[in-house]
């Protein structure tokens, strides 16, 4: 049995202080692997890993080559008490329409972590987001989704296919979207949430329901609830939420049979 978590954690709007809100809640948790998104900045990051202690073992891209100015490249960051043995980042083609997301150069984070019993794959992932809020097929960022879902799965395919294997993240694709669906059934991988039209995306924020997602192979079994719904104190007095994004946790363990 293992216990995991995704968030997006929302890189502008005090993320300083969130961020300290939120390793403080990680570090006192019970989960073995964390992947967040929009861990945007090397400084919140390293704050972030003073408080997260416990959680010996990370994994994130490498720097961007050249690049005068620091950034986590993906905005992607899995922290693991077990052991991550192996771990490397795989982009997703730059690709119009031109928006700034392209600094971070978005993408998919595979983590291989050991277990008593053998190895969990570990995908961390945020696809562009859909800045029309418009999934319809001829969207141009609908477009831009479906070849990053496509670029993922074939990642996830070229994994031995008796390895374990959990992907989780914000997909910026709706639950009950037909395309997220064919990108379950071509990287062979179950989703742990179907059919729960929760949201993972604040409604006050917009009203764009479930697109944080986790998805498993068919060997494991997934136990999920959606967290950090609720609005925490930081320095000062405010309360605040965590992000605009819920997180999804989950207790993946073998499936019977």
């Amino acid at each position: 049995m293992i216990r995991v978590l995704t968030f997006n954690t929302l890189f502008r709007g005090r993320a300083r202080d969130r961020m300290d809100a939120l390793a403080r809640l990680i570090e006192e948790s019970d989960y073995d692997v964390v992947c967040l998104q929009e861990v945007i900045s090397p400084l919140i990051l390293a704050r972030f890993r003073r408080v997260t202690t416990s959680y010996p073992h990370m994994a994130r891209a490498r720097a961007f080559p050249g690049r005068a100015f620091p950034l986590v490249r993906g905005g992607l960051v899995t922290l693991s008490r077990r052991s991550i043995v192996r771990s490397h980042f795989q982009p997703f083609a730059l690709a119009r329409p031109v928006r700034p997301e392209w600094l971070l150069s978005k993408g998919a984070l595979f983590a291989r972590v050991q277990l008593p019993g053998g190895h969990l794959t570990v995908v961390n992932t945020h696809l562009s987001a859909n800045m029309d809020m418009d999934w319809s097929p001829d969207n141009a960022y609908t477009k831009v989704e479906q070849a990053e879902l496509g670029r993922l799965a074939a990642a996830v395919t070229r994994i031995d296919p008796a390895e374990p294997l959990v992907a989780m993240g914000d997909f910026n694709v709706p639950r009950d979207s037909p395309y997220f669906a064919a990108f379950a059934s071509a990287a062979g991988l179950q989703d742990a949430m179907a059919g729960s039209t929760e949201p993972t995306y604040r409604p006050e924020s917009a009203d764009i329901g479930a697109i944080d997602q986790l998805l498993h192979r068919p060997g494991l079994k997934a136990e999920t609830r959606v967290v950090f719904k609720d609005a925490v104190r930081l320095p000062g007095g405010d309360r605040v939420h965590l992000s605009d994004h819920y997180g999804i946790e989950a207790t993946l363990s073998a499936s019977p049979g």
